[in-house]
This record gives C-alpha cells, structure tokens and sequence, in this order.
C-alpha cells in the first residue's frame, strides 16, 4: 500500500513522540499518537509508564472534540482489550476519528489485529503498514518478548584494540574513556535489566545501575550465579536483584531472599544455570530488553546457545598484550568458513574510542 507525504511526515512525529518513553514503558511498548485534522495537529500524545494512560488516550484528551473527523497516526496497532486501562480503539471510536493509521500490528496475543477489526467495524477507515521498520525497531525487544517468550538480548564489550577486556590480574577500570561510559549507560538506561555473572561480581563488584545520564527506573540487576557464591554485601544486590542458579543450596537462597533478593534455580543437568530457560524466565517476567555486561565465560556461553541479539563493541585505542582477558570464551574453530559473521548495523567515534553495533548477519 502506497502513503501520501503528509502521511510519512506525520507518522514520523508519531514515532518521535513514542521514542521519548525509551526509558519508561516496561514492560509496554514504546507508542506515540498524533491527530491530525485539515493538515493541522490538533492532538498528540506518548505512553510514559505501565499503568498511565495510553498514547491515544493523551491525544484524544488534548483533541477534545477537534478529534472528531480527524485521522488519528499511531506507531501500534491501538490495544482492544482491557488491562490496566481501557481498550484505545474503542477511546478512538468514540472519539469520533474517521481514518486510522498505525505503523505496526500489535504482536501481543491479547491484540494481535483485534484493535484494526473494532476500528474496522466501527466504519473508520484503519490501514497499517506505514513505517513499519523504524517502528519494530523501537520496540524490538516487546516484539521479541511477544513472539519468541524472551527479551531481545544485547551484549556489551569494551575492549582493547587487540580484543582483551582486562588486564590478566582481573583490572578493567578503565579501558574505555568517559564518553564511552556515558554512552554505555545510555544503553543501560534503556534496558528492563542488566545481565551479569559471578566472575564479574566477585571481581569487579558492580553496581550495575545507571549513573552517567538522566534515568527515573533502575533497571533490574541479574545475575547467573550457579552455585551461589554471591557475598550478601556485592553492590548488585543493594534494592534488590534476582539470582539465577543451579544449586540447591535451600539456607544460601534463603538468606539472599532475606535480604530482598529473588533467587530462582534454573539447572541444566551438568551443574550450570540454563541460559535458555533464563531468558524465557526473565520474559515472563515481563523484561523485553537485556543488557549483558560479563566476563568472557558467561560472554562465550550465551553466544555458543545461540541467545545473543546484538553486540555492543566499544573499543579503546590501546594495546594491552596478548596474556590479558579476552571477549568471548569459546570453543577454537579449525575452519574459518565455521566463524559466525556479522553486519554492521551502527559505527561511530565516541570521545577517544570506537562504537560498533552488530548483528547476526
């Protein structure tokens, strides 16, 4: 289906709108609502936080009744069932639209072209398709939540020019510059939680919160653990966290839950957390994005199980020698049609060191 102009240009407002709940809307999607009427704006609006009101709803209120025969531009299929708010195509029938846009279907179940049918029904006229790439990619990891059970999993690194992460003494801090960091947090803030292992916890014990740029939601801090070594004074446990581990160990578990800690056991059946049944866990829990920040152990296991979405490269123009710590642990190839390759899907220049974004190619 071919759009006009003023359809893109607004769609993209849309989008813009929806991208300002980057932070806010776990476990919702991000969405944006504009209202349009004689090529005017006369309402818009964008979903915050879990339990507010939806895009639509704010930009029916700031409408008022200049709703009535305008086309309404959303980035999601407008939900048809009732949760913690009311279903919005029936906010938007009622609002007297006669022309409905929305850039993606919802991929929940609940929804799933349930919002486009009510729409349908009511007489308005509701299309869907327009900018439905840029509108996936915001919300990627609600998309993978819905359609896989699990969260869309990004893996950060920084590392040296020679591909090593620590020295071979365990000191880390710090091969990337400032900026670098405040970048990375950028990304931490927009996670529902970051991932880590206990290697890292007894080494560098993290905070793992967002500190570098403005954040209203901590993201929430998990850790495989498998045999719960965990000291209940690790930084990653203040305010809480959730343990993932395979032992069975009832009095360890049962003092870390006492000091607000959850603690689920996920064994594989050869003495390990499985990664798999993680994410699944970590689905149901609602997390659509998650941010691994570990040592090259968990870094290798969760690429050998294949539940790495995208990798976060930022490099350091230094060279600290063949002995330190590498990125990825894991199994040494004899072929090099066997490696995994890559698309560069983002490259740029943050301070002094080197960012590359990458996906499976």
């Amino acid at each position: 289906m071919s759009f006009p102009a003023a359809d893109y240009e607004f769609m993209a407002r849309a989008l813009q709108l929806a991208a300002l709940g980057l932070n806010t809307t776990t476990p919702n999607p991000r969405v944006g609502c504009v209202l349009v009427k004689d090529g005017h704006v006369v309402g818009e609006g964008w979903h915050e936080k879990a339990g507010d009101p939806h895009a639509e709803a704010y930009a029916l209120q700031r409408a008022g009744a200049a709703a009535r025969g305008a086309t309404a531009y959303v980035t999601l299929e407008p939900c048809a069932h009732f949760g913690r708010t009311p279903p919005c195509a029936d906010a938007l029938v009622a609002g007297g639209v006669t022309r409905v846009v929305v850039a993606m279907e919802d991929p929940n179940p609940q929804v799933a072209g349930e919002g486009m049918a009510k729409l349908r029904a009511a007489g308005i006229d509701a299309v869907v398709g327009l900018m439905a790439a840029e509108a996936t990619e915001l919300n990627i990891g609600f998309v993978s939540r819905m359609t896989r059970g699990r969260p869309w999993l990004r893996l950060k690194v920084a590392a040296s020019l020679d591909g090593k992460t620590a020295l071979d003494n365990g000191k880390s801090q710090w091969i990337t510059g400032a900026e670098a960091r405040r970048h990375a947090h950028a990304w931490r803030a927009r996670s529902c939680a970051i991932l880590t292992g206990i290697g890292t916890v007894r080494e560098d014990d993290p905070s793992l919160t967002v500190r570098e740029v403005p954040c209203t939601r901590q993201p929430l801090r998990v850790v495989v653990d498998n045999r719960l070594d965990i000291p209940p004074s690790a930084k990653v446990l203040a305010g809480g966290a959730l343990i993932f581990t395979s032992s069975g160990d009832a009095a360890k578990a049962g003092l870390l839950r006492q000091g607000g800690a959850s603690v689920v056991a996920l064994p594989d059946g050869a003495g390990k957390v499985d990664l798999a049944d993680v994410l699944a866990e970590l689905g149901r829990w609602g997390i659509n994005e998650v941010l691994a920040e570990s040592g090259a152990r968990l870094n290798g296991a969760l690429l050998a199980a294949g539940l790495v979405d995208e990798l976060l490269i930022y490099q350091a123009p230094i060279i600290v020698g063949d002995k330190a710590r590498g990125m990825f642990d894991l199994a040494q190839l004899t072929d090099l049609a066997d490696a995994r390759r890559l698309r560069i899907v983002e490259r740029q220049q943050v301070g002094a060191d080197s960012f590359m974004r990458a996906r499976w190619a």
